[in-house]
């Protein structure tokens, strides 16, 4: 009941521009969102390299409504690049289509990867294509295969609680296509998404064993130490887990000590409020922590 009311909040457009504005925002969000502007996330990430963890930057947004918001979107990203590049950042960038203009248009959304999908590869980085709502999947996948057939510097990201997942997976890694797998953050019928935690779980491991067998530098997305304990046999240099900035700290600490790969989720900007909140609904002890920080002011 909890999730599905955050969720259902996220998606209030009229909430989200009242708390995007609010000066109750910072104390809110500090722990989960880097900050407004990329030198926050570039002093995040940098922090974050001398412990011995990599980095994904994400300029947070997504569902933009003309080519304008879309453009400028595209060129923060950019931003993100040469940030990487030039002071050798060791960090990838992360990006929803739907920030690119993909309810604009296919070709739109293509004409606006392009340059950043060069500039990355360029730059000895990588592209992580977040995955969205169910109704973007086959969009989703369908120009990650175009970007990793011309570029190579791809990664796409496969949610566990959708059904038709491991086909997805199978297919991807018959092409040799990165995947980075969460278990899912939208609110989407039954017969789209497995309806339980538990099922999650399960379908989680049967996915995570098959990237592990079979994938190409796969990178597992959890928080969730019995999913980490399942692929405690695999090759530590085969894969990587991956973390959401502020989430689990001490867990964070205790992988690199075990000499294992990790890369933290680094978001940054203004358009914070639909990601904060879906962070809220994927783990309710999230709101402790948001609780504790607003009372110490």
């Amino acid at each position: 009941m909890l999730r599905s009311t955050l969720l259902f909040l996220s998606q209030r457009p009229g909430l989200r521009r009242w708390m995007e504005t609010s000066p109750i925002a910072e104390p809110l969000t500090h722990r989960f969102v880097a900050g407004q502007e990329l030198e926050d996330a570039v002093a995040v990430c940098r922090k974050v390299n001398e412990e011995r963890i990599e980095a994904s930057l994400d300029h947070l947004g997504e569902n933009v409504h003309s080519m304008e918001e879309a453009a400028a979107s595209r060129d923060q990203v950019l931003r993100s690049v040469r940030a990487i590049e030039s002071q050798k950042l060791r960090a990838t960038v992360s990006i929803k289509l739907t920030q690119f203009g993909l309810d604009l248009g296919t070709e739109a959304c293509r004409h606006n990867l392009q340059p950043l999908a060069e500039a990355a590869c360029n730059a000895g980085t990588r592209v992580e294509v977040d995955m969205e709502a169910s109704e973007y999947v086959n969009r989703t996948l369908q120009i990650v295969r175009e970007l990793h057939h011309e570029y190579g510097c791809v990664r796409a990201v496969i949610q566990a609680y959708l059904r038709r997942s491991e086909e997805d997976i199978r297919q991807l890694n018959a092409e040799g296509i990165p995947v980075r797998l969460c278990k899912g953050a939208y609110q989407e019928p039954d017969e789209v998404a497995l309806p339980s935690r538990d099922e999650i779980d399960s379908n989680y491991m049967k996915l995570a064993a098959l990237l592990l067998e079979s994938g190409v530098d796969p990178a597992l997305a959890t928080h969730d130490e019995a999913m980490m304990k399942a692929a405690s046999t695999a090759d530590r240099t085969k894969f990587e887990f991956q973390m959401l900035y502020g989430v689990r700290r001490e867990l964070q600490r205790k992988l690199t000590r075990e000499g294992y790969r990790l890369r933290l989720y680094v978001p940054y900007g203004d358009a914070w409020y639909p990601y904060f909140m879906r962070r809220m609904a994927e783990r309710p002890a999230n709101l402790w922590f948001v609780a504790q920080s607003v009372l110490r002011g």
